[in-house]
């Protein structure tokens, strides 16, 4: 054979005229043709093996010129199985070896263009090929699957070929790069390459790559190629990640690691810049290298870190990634060596610089691995102060997604945490003083005792060495020729011996000195420092240091030291303990007031925190778990389904081997929770947990609540409020019960528990909540549970009184047949009980018992009339009219047509109940009217009546009769207005603001005057008064009973306010009236005006930070725009250079835009002659500032005028 077959670079390069001997393509088969002559290959190849490639090589290059869509199959599998046999023998002549190489490498190079030829067009087809209809296949999605299944088996065979000796064939064994190369690469372009059913495809491509780079020196090569590949494929990361790993493993090539690494490292900000996807190529196979073999990876980090400098976050977090799982994995435990610490310590310092990382993705990304980090326990406890601090410090994020990833990390924190997180700060303070003083104590009882000079023979032997030497000396000078003699004949001997050890000798000379001299008495003091000298220093010689007793004095000295260095670890760390601590509460403070963040992602991990910090018993966790639960009622699916899941995880999820004992630890759950509930928290949880009552389940809460199983009261009354929960899912818990609610609550000690007595009645109202359409459910006056409430009522005296007296008479009105009559006989009974304490003395607070009553029964009677008889009326007339329809059936009016009859009934209805109320409940009959004077003249006579429950009672009496009728309230506004601005007493100020709301809803004309008054409250000098006002007026703002006006400045104000709820109440304020249309916009200049008045007396400061707060609602252009022109209009009225500052700088808060600058510079003349002001002039220069950074190049010329 005098030819020699290249593989060439391109397909083409084949048919050109190449080198001497080079192999070129002759006859390329036209496509009619081509058949015939395929046909003729695959006979010659069943006949004579591969060998024929020599001979039909055209055809084969024919074939990939013009690739048919049949026959391909069998040419691709003849070749794949008939070349690995071949090649099993190893002697060949050497013309034998020219053929089979020539062979080879003609087989190896057609099968490998085939193959990337039949994968490519599969591909097409599976993108281009619509699925058949009716379960029938078409021939394309046939052959694509026939492929699918022969892929494998074209690369099984190249691996075979690979694992032989093929390499002989060559000369020096040395195989051509172009035949490597042109294996399988083309093959890794296939964008499903990554997914799951490719994987054996993918699995054969990494162990065939693998043969070549520990086989075929393919090393350089290969790396290469991988980078190259990911530039362009970015779904590749995956697979060369596993692809390196199967490399540096199973085949022991561990240098493939450190090439791609330094590969990537050595890339520039440009290059990254330029890629673009190749970016996050990398960065995923770094990420997936590293959690595969991070410990291979450590000797190449240096090249990595050079990216946590660059512009690419991508590669930043990777990196970061890289590092966080050579911690995880690698550098960890107690185990290391100083060189591995000192690493560790170096990756974590890295690591927390990037907690700061100017982009908010490579922020998130470190904390979520820390979190990994502390769920494998890998942070060393010395860290933990460190970065759980600045994982606290990142919940004030403003990326959501860094601030959802931080609330992770300490929840991490708290699961894993070495510490006790049962214990509050305030609870280790005592222990923490405490083992100070005690370690302060041992200190200095130490410092009292005379530590015994102990010197070490070394520094003995130091310190005498020169006054020994001098006396050795002058010893020595008298025998100075026989000693002279004596070395010349011992000179040879022992100049190897000096020269090993001088200090030995030295120490023998003055040894033998010591024993003849003057100092022969001091030999045996310095005997063992001779020793010394002879053995090393004292911690080389142990049988020195076990020769020297121990003495007492030392025994004891290492006794005390010992005990001072356990107090100093027990001292620290209750130190890293209370530190722990506190980062937890503030923690637990900031997240808790995450729970009601408009962003769902947040509230969601903030609530799993709260389980999480509830499930470890952490001090204070009840707080948010108890703050989250309103959250049952938000309109967001995804949140309410949150907190649900949590109670239902933390008290809904009861242990027990039986029903009955599941039943009880479910009862204790919710009786924790019940327990100093407040009626808020109640309803929520009943929206919770409804279903978990079943019969056995009720039974438990009835035996607790009768006393069978001996329990607290606390969650004695915690089963009541229970059962009253049960009761409104099926009503009979309760109903069949009255006589034991009665007997156990009401009965004879009822004045011993007025709460339990309260909770009673609670549970009794639920009952009510089953009103049907038909005749309501009502029991007679004399029933045995009204028999109970008049009693305690009129004989209670009790702090708790008013409470359950307000629920007793409420549910006389919804129980009882003729409620008001009830109530008349226990007025009158409260009464003469009154009446017969005249002849000695009057108890206030008897008298403020009473008058509450009065207060009471008139609002419930006001209520009963509107709601109970108007329902009644409602329902009468409903059945008239159907009986009416029955008998006129065929007969029908114009009214009826039109509806108006149902309407003017209706306003009948409606009209008779208000002239009941204006005409008959004061009438001189009413028992209610008597009480009315006595209660105008209370509160009218502050000095005379000054008894705090009194005052209170009488006040709040007071606005409910001033319900019933617009001319009671009318005649007693002013009065109750007086009583709001005068009263000397905080709760009477804030009930009067309460019930003035209840007015405002109720006889919204009759208060619109005195508007101003409810809103002067707002800057009262109580801080339960102030939260008050601002919640009411929220609520009447909100709901548009009152309209927004100017005084809403007042509110503005409490966005400064000391106390961190009102702040947030008033916070909470704005951002709802920002929902509202225009809201804010429309009052944002009066509220400007108001604030910048002088005489209010604000400093700036407190100004600029309201006014950022609101000017961070104006998000619309166009309502910038009109802001800028309606406040430099402002700037001609406004009076005292503090205005145009206020002016000035609330325009430089807006977010100004092109169209607002352009109108800033049309009112030129508004301010141009206030600009001599440095604080009008500097917030307008930040104006040209920001508009400079963020402006379009067109803009910026007029910016530079």
């Amino acid at each position: 054979m005098s030819w020699d077959f290249f593989v060439p670079v391109y397909v083409g390069d084949l048919v050109k005229i190449g080198g001497i001997n080079q192999y070129v393509v002759q006859d390329v088969v036209p496509p009619k043709q081509l058949p015939a002559h395929l046909s003729k290959f695959k006979a010659s190849l069943r006949s004579k093996g591969p060998m024929c490639i020599l001979e039909h090589f055209d055809t084969g290059y024919s074939v990939l010129q013009y690739v048919l869509n049949t026959a391909w199959s069998d040419l691709v599998n003849g070749l794949a199985v008939s070349l690995p046999p071949l090649f099993i023998s190893t002697s060949f002549t050497a013309s034998e070896r020219k053929e089979s190489l020539n062979a080879v490498k003609m087989a190896v190079f057609l099968l490998c263009k085939l193959t990337e030829s039949f994968e490519s067009d599969s591909y097409r087809q599976s993108i281009v090929m619509a699925p058949g209809k009716g379960g029938k296949k078409s021939k394309a999605g046939e052959r694509l699957l026939q492929w699918d299944s022969e892929r494998e088996q074209v690369l099984q065979a190249l691996i075979q070929l690979l694992q032989l000796d093929i390499c002989s064939l060559w000369s020096l064994s040395l195989v051509e790069e172009e035949f490597i190369s042109c294996c399988c690469y083309k093959l890794l372009e296939n964008p499903t390459i990554s997914h799951v059913k490719s994987k054996p495809t993918r699995d054969c491509i990494i162990h065939l790559l693998g043969l070549l780079i520990k086989k075929y020196n393919h090393l350089l090569g290969a790396s290469v190629k991988v980078i190259q590949l990911l530039q362009h494929f970015e779904q590749l990361s995956s697979v060369f990640a596993q692809g390196v790993y199967v490399w540096s493993s199973e085949y022991g090539v561990r240098a493939i690691i450190g090439e791609v690494l330094r590969e990537i490292g050595q890339k520039s900000n440009e290059e990254l810049t330029r890629e673009g996807s190749g970016v996050k190529a990398f960065a995923s196979f770094l990420t997936e290298l590293g959690a595969l073999v991070p410990e291979l990876m450590i000797p190449y980090i240096s090249v990595l870190i050079t990216h946590l400098e660059g512009e690419s976050h991508t590669m930043r977090v990777a990196v970061c990634e890289v590092l966080g799982e050579i911690l995880v994995k690698v550098l960890c435990g107690d185990g290391l060596d100083e060189s591995g610490k000192a690493d560790r310590d170096r990756y974590f310092d890295t690591l927390q610089e990037h907690l700061h990382d100017t982009h908010s993705h490579v922020r998130a990304r470190v904390l979520q691995v820390y979190t990994r980090i502390v769920n494998s326990k890998a942070l060393p406890l010395c860290k933990y102060s460190e970065v759980m601090e600045l994982a606290v410090g990142r919940l004030m994020d403003k990326s959501i997604n860094a601030v959802k990833s931080a609330i992770q990390l300490l929840a991490a924190f708290i699961a894993h945490n070495p510490y006790s997180c049962k214990l509050s700060s305030e609870d280790l303070k005592k222990p923490l003083e405490k083992e100070m003083a005690k370690l302060k104590e041992m200190k200095e009882k130490l410092e009292e005792k005379a530590p015994e000079a102990v010197i070490k023979a070394s520094e003995l032997w130091a310190a005498m060495e020169p006054e020994l030497l001098v006396t050795v000396e002058a010893e020595l000078d008298s025998d100075s020729a026989i000693e002279k003699e004596q070395s010349e004949d011992e000179e040879e001997e022992d100049v190897e011996q000096e020269e090993d050890d001088d200090d030995m000798a030295t120490a023998v000379r003055i040894a033998q000195c010591l024993l003849f001299g003057v100092w022969r008495c001091f030999y045996l003091n310095f005997h063992f420092v001779i020793i010394w000298l002879f053995q090393g220093s004292d911690e080389d010689s142990p049988e020195f240091s076990q020769n020297v007793p121990p003495t007492p004095q030392k025994e004891e000295a290492e006794k005390d030291n010992g005990e001072l260095k356990k107090q100093e670890m027990l001292v620290q760390y209750l130190q890293d303990t209370e530190t722990f601590a506190l980062q937890v509460e503030r923690a637990i403070s900031v997240i808790n007031a995450m729970l009601y963040w408009k962003t769902t992602s947040v509230v969601q991990e903030a609530v799993q925190f709260c389980v999480t910090v509830c499930e470890f018993s952490v001090a204070n966790s009840v707080s948010g778990v108890r703050k989250m639960l309103p959250l049952v009622w938000s309109t967001d699916t995804a949140i309410k389904d949150a907190v649900v899941q949590a109670y239902r995880r933390l008290y809904l999820n009861p242990q027990g081997d039986t029903v009955r004992m599941k039943a009880q630890t479910l009862v204790d759950s919710l009786s924790e929770l019940i327990v100093d509930a407040s009626l808020g928290t109640i309803q929520c949880l009943e929206e919770i947990v409804s279903e978990y009552f079943i019969s056995t389940v009720v039974q438990v809460l009835w035996e607790r609540f009768t006393g069978k199983r001996e329990t607290s009261v606390l969650h004695k009354r915690a089963a009541v409020l229970l059962l009253g929960m049960a009761a409104r899912a099926e009503r009979e818990v309760v109903l069949s019960n009255l006589d034991t609610l009665c007997s156990v609550a009401l009965g004879e000690k009822v004045t011993e528990d007025f709460l339990l007595a309260r909770d009673a009645v609670i549970t009794i109202c639920s009952i009510t909540d089953h009103q049907s359409k038909g005749v309501p459910f009502r029991l007679q006056q004399d029933h045995q549970l009204f028999t109970c409430l008049t009693q305690a009522i009129a004989d209670g005296n009790h702090p708790y009184w008013q409470s359950f007296m307000e629920q007793a008479v409420r549910l006389i009105y919804f129980l009882a047949e003729s409620p008001d009559q009830l109530c008349s006989m226990l007025l009158q009974r409260s009464a003469r009980l009154l009446l017969d304490q005249i002849a000695e003395a009057v108890s206030c607070t008897c008298l403020a018992q009473l008058l509450a009553l009065c207060g009471c029964v008139a609002f419930w009677q006001v209520s009963h009339l509107e709601r109970s008889v108007s329902a009644e009326l409602r329902r009468r007339r409903g059945e008239t009219e159907e009986q009416e329809e029955k008998e006129k059936a065929n007969e029908s009016t114009m009214e009826e047509e039109l509806g108006l009859m149902g309407a003017s009934a209706e306003d009948t209805e409606a009209e008779l109940i208000r002239k009941i109320c204006e005409t008959e409940l004061l009438a001189e009959e009413n028992l209610l009217s008597a009480f009315l004077p006595l209660l105008v003249k209370v509160c009218s006579s502050p000095g005379r009546y000054s008894h705090p429950q009194l005052t209170t009672a009488a006040c709040l009496a007071l606005s409910q009769y001033m319900m019933i009728s617009p001319a009671v309230c009318e005649e007693n506004i002013r009065l109750m207005f007086t009583v709001l601005e005068r009263s000397t007493f905080p709760v009477v100020r804030a009930n009067a603001i309460i019930a003035l709301g209840d007015l405002t809803v109720r006889f919204p004309n009759l208060l619109e005057p005195w508007t101003q008054n409810l809103y002067a409250r707002l800057s009262d000098e109580v801080p339960s008064v102030r939260q008050t006002a601002v919640t009411v007026l929220t609520q009447l703002v909100l709901k548009d009973v009152l309209k927004v006006k100017g005084q809403v400045s007042e509110v503005a104000v409490l966005l400064i306010d000391p106390e961190p709820h009102i702040t947030s109440l008033a916070l909470n304020f704005f951002n709802e009236l920002a929902t509202k249309d225009n809201a804010i916009y429309n009052l944002l200049p009066d509220i400007i005006s108001r604030l910048s008045d002088p005489e209010r007396g604000m400093s700036s400061e407190d100004f600029n930070t309201i006014m950022k707060q609101l000017f961070s609602y104006i998000t619309k252009e166009r309502q910038t725009e009109s802001l800028v022109e309606k406040l430099c209009q402002r700037f001609r009225t406004a009076k005292t250079e503090r205005q145009w500052c206020d002016l000035a700088m609330s325009l430089s808060l807006l977010s100004m835009c092109e169209r607002g600058f352009k109108r800033l510079q049309e009112c030129w003349e508004c301010y141009s002659d206030k600009l001599t002001e440095p604080g009008v002039y500097q917030p307008l220069l930040s104006i040209m500032a920001k508009l400079r950074r963020g402006s379009k190049l067109q803009f910026k010329p007029i910016l530079a005028l």
